[in-house]
């Protein structure tokens, strides 16, 4: 058997059972937080709980107090109406613990208290994705919004926590709705058996049962006995759409006031016993190596603890961070230069435009339309420092970071410090942001290394300059573009690529979302007029081909925001303006008669008409868009520039539309629009990292240009179009789009034909 369903079948064994990843049963027999106990290991001790349906969730009582339901993720959940009514699983009192374990679950717990609990096998990095999926648990079980608590489970040891790839609400969104109808359907049978009435003359409102006469339960005041209901007397299908009060309506997150007021933890806010702040001298050169080290200054200064090496340099482990810093700039060291001291930016250009694979030969008797394109180096630059809190110990190891990775971070520290996996214990903390810098964890082994050496927990911070100059960046690229015209149309659209990488194989697939999504080159059958149809793509340009080749460099490299779209769709934004001057054609409407997608269409139609595309502007300012379509959601922008300095562009209006399905946050959603619209003002205008003789030159925000308050839009609005199916990517999705158009409105007010990027390099 293929396909999900086989999975879930796979899976089946690891459904049976109680989830401790929360609370575990105290001899009284109430739930105590986990934060509060050791690891709980009783949910592995019985065998005996029958196999249960593929296609059914798991309901047990936890506690007494206590009803805990888990839902598989990833699987087809459309028929589940709760656990397995076996006549064993029946027998099984109250409060007793069963087997099972939540790695490949999302798991609900309802607790006397009357708070909801679902322990998020995703991460917090400023996403809102917490805010999402209590809006989807309250959503399906009437609670108030400030009774669902979204806290981050650890990493697991099996299952999928990654969080990348845009891809947590789309994954999360029918587990959890699906959750917490199953919850509801029980909680509301307690209450029909509590009060002898039918279960269908009850209501939910505010995390409580309703009888008709007026009678209210709290649903923490019946979920000892709803944890033993097996065959609920209501429907435990969530809601049509049609009856969403809270899916939908613009909901402010809930952990913004404990943002703003200093309440939220991040790693940096962690106290844990004995860890001590830690930094480390970096050498001058990307990868360079220590050769020698005298520090015997530095162990004499006040507050210092320990000096250790480690393959990034050498670490200062002291009692403040302040006493850190002066320690590590104390410390005499002669460096090796790293591998790519004999190269800078020149270099690597010349070697990136020739990996660039050939493009084929043009259909005969077409005009080329035909452009090549570079793109810097970009730093992730989040604005939490990567910060990592690690206690390794003999037999034993603990840490607490931001990690997108969880499972991978607690592997690759297991090896790096010579430990068993299950001895290592990774508590996943919100991260304040990352745009694809937390898929890594170089931080988290490093303070391993550390910890292990200095034989005492540290808290290891790399500065600003650190992650700038030798943390992951985006790769620079270069990219090679001809669109064939014929008749008016275009007939042909090659794009061949190559970027940097970290090796010296070059890489052969696909750009990421872009026009050119098929390996081979494909001719399609169409008309004699009109727009030639594609296979594939988001325009119909008929035969539509792609190559791509690869430098390989001795560099941290690392996926950052839209991965290979924010360069692709640039470059293929661009040719589509400039093919649509040549044509005589407006931007948008040689667009809307090209593209393949209606959904994309209507985006374009929504911001041209909501932006007042086409309207007269004065010199030196000029309109922008371009369009993308990616993660089963679409997007346009439009920007509007002011370029008469054009060394210092100011973009003054972004207008933006999206299909996204179903937008759990339409307030979330614009949050996260506006900010890919800063990418792109950021990455096709200021923002770079230039490679000096084997060094990053930039350093800080000071020379790393990202966009400042005074370069953001003097005006933003972000349209978003209503849909009734399911929710699509929304976290990534806007940056192409956003970089195409501040690209086309910078063009069209210089009259010049940008190809390097960012513009002001």
């Amino acid at each position: 058997m293929d396909g999900p369903d086989a999975r879930c079948e796979e899976r089946a064994t690891h459904w049976e059972g109680c989830l401790l990843d929360g609370f575990e049963s105290s001899a009284a027999g109430t739930g105590t937080p986990r934060d509060e106990v050791p690891r709980p290991t009783a949910s592995r001790q019985s065998r005996e709980a029958g196999r249960l349906s593929r296609r059914r969730f798991v309901v047990y009582s936890l506690a007494a107090s206590t009803l805990t339901v888990a839902a598989p993720l990833g699987c087809d959940t459309s028929s589940a109406e709760g656990a397995d009514g076996s006549p064993e699983s029946a027998r099984k009192p109250s409060g007793v613990v069963v087997r099972g374990a939540d790695d490949e679950m999302l798991v609900l717990q309802v607790t006397a208290t009357n708070k909801v609990i679902v322990r998020l096998p995703r991460v917090e990095v400023g996403q809102g994705i917490t805010t999402a999926v209590a809006m989807m648990i309250a959503e399906e079980l009437d609670a108030r919004l400030v009774d669902v608590d979204i806290p981050l489970a650890d990493a697991r040891d099996k299952g999928n926590q990654y969080t990348g790839g845009s891809s947590s609400v789309s994954s999360l969104y029918g587990p959890a709705r699906q959750l917490a109808a199953t919850a509801r359907a029980r909680l509301v049978t307690a209450a029909a058996r509590r009060w002898h009435l039918p279960a269908r003359t009850l209501r939910t409102r505010d995390t409580m049962v309703i009888a008709p006469d007026g009678r209210t339960a709290t649903y923490g005041s019946l979920t000892a006995s709803a944890a033993g209901i097996h065959r609920p007397a209501v429907s435990s299908k969530p809601k049509p759409p049609s009856r969403h009060r809270v899916i939908g309506r613009p909901t402010t997150r809930i952990d913004a006031r404990d943002i703003v007021t200093g309440k939220a933890k991040y790693a940096g806010d962690l106290s844990v016993a004995g860890a001590k702040p830690t930094v480390v001298a970096r050498p001058p050169t990307i990868m360079g190596k220590v050769v020698s080290v005298d520090d015997r200054a530095a162990r004499a200064m006040q507050g210092v603890r320990a000096v250790v090496r480690v393959p990034g340099g050498v670490a200062v482990v002291a009692d403040t961070f302040h006493h850190a810093f002066k320690a590590r700039d104390a410390l005499r060291i002669t460096w090796a230069p790293g591998p790519l001291a004999p190269l800078s930016d020149a270099a690597i250009r010349a070697r990136l435009r020739a990996a660039v694979p050939r493009l084929g030969t043009p259909p005969r008797g077409s005009a080329q339309t035909e452009a090549e394109f570079e793109f810097a180096f970009v730093s992730h630059a989040p604005m939490e420092v990567l910060t990592a809190v690690a206690d390794v110990r003999a037999h034993r190891a603990e840490f607490w970071f931001s990690t997108q990775t969880p499972m991978d971070a607690r592997d690759s520290i297991a090896e790096a410090i010579g430990l068993p996996k299950s001895k290592v214990r990774v508590h996943v903390v919100r991260g304040g942001g990352s745009f694809g810098r937390r898929l890594n964890f170089d931080a988290a082994i490093e303070a391993a290394l550390i910890s292990q050496k200095a034989h005492r927990p540290v808290k290891l911070m790399w500065s600003r300059g650190d992650d700038i100059r030798h943390g992951r960046m985006r790769p620079a690229s270069h990219h090679r573009i001809r669109a064939s015209l014929a008749r008016g149309r275009v007939v042909a659209f090659a794009h061949s690529m190559a970027s940097v990488n970290e090796s010296s194989v070059q890489q052969g697939t696909a750009a990421q979302g872009g026009v050119t999504t098929t390996a081979a080159a494909r001719t399609a059958r169409a008309p004699a007029a009109g727009p030639l149809p594609s296979d594939d793509g988001l325009y119909n340009f008929g035969r539509v081909s792609k190559d791509s080749g690869g430098v390989g460099l001795a560099m941290p490299l690392g996926a950052w925001r839209s991965v290979d779209s924010g360069t692709t769709r640039t470059a293929e934004e661009i040719v589509v303006d400039e093919v649509a001057k040549r044509l005589g054609k407006d931007p948008v409407a040689f667009r809307r008669t090209t593209l393949r997608n209606k959904a994309v269409k209507a985006v374009l139609d929504k911001v041209a008409t909501a932006g007042n595309w086409g309207r007269t502007m004065p010199a030196g300012q000029a309109q922008g868009v371009a369009v993308h379509e990616e993660y089963g959601s679409c997007v346009a922008c439009l920007v509007e520039i002011d370029a008469t300095d054009p060394k210092n562009p100011r973009v003054t209006k972004v207008v933006m539309g999206a299909d996204v399905g179903t937008a759990v946050n339409p307030r979330g959603l614009e949050a996260q629009l506006m900010g890919t619209a800063i990418d792109g003002i950021s990455t096709v205008l200021r923002a770079g990292l230039h490679i000096d003789r084997g060094a990053v030159r930039e350093s800080s925000f000071s020379d790393f240009r990202y966009a400042r308050g005074r370069h953001a839009p003097l005006h933003f609005e972000a349209h978003i179009m209503p849909s009734r199916r399911d929710p699509g990517g929304a976290g990534e999705l806007g940056v192409p789009a956003a970089a195409g158009a501040v690209a086309n409105a910078y063009a069209r007010a210089t009259g010049t034909r940008p190809r390097r990027f960012p513009v002001n390099f």
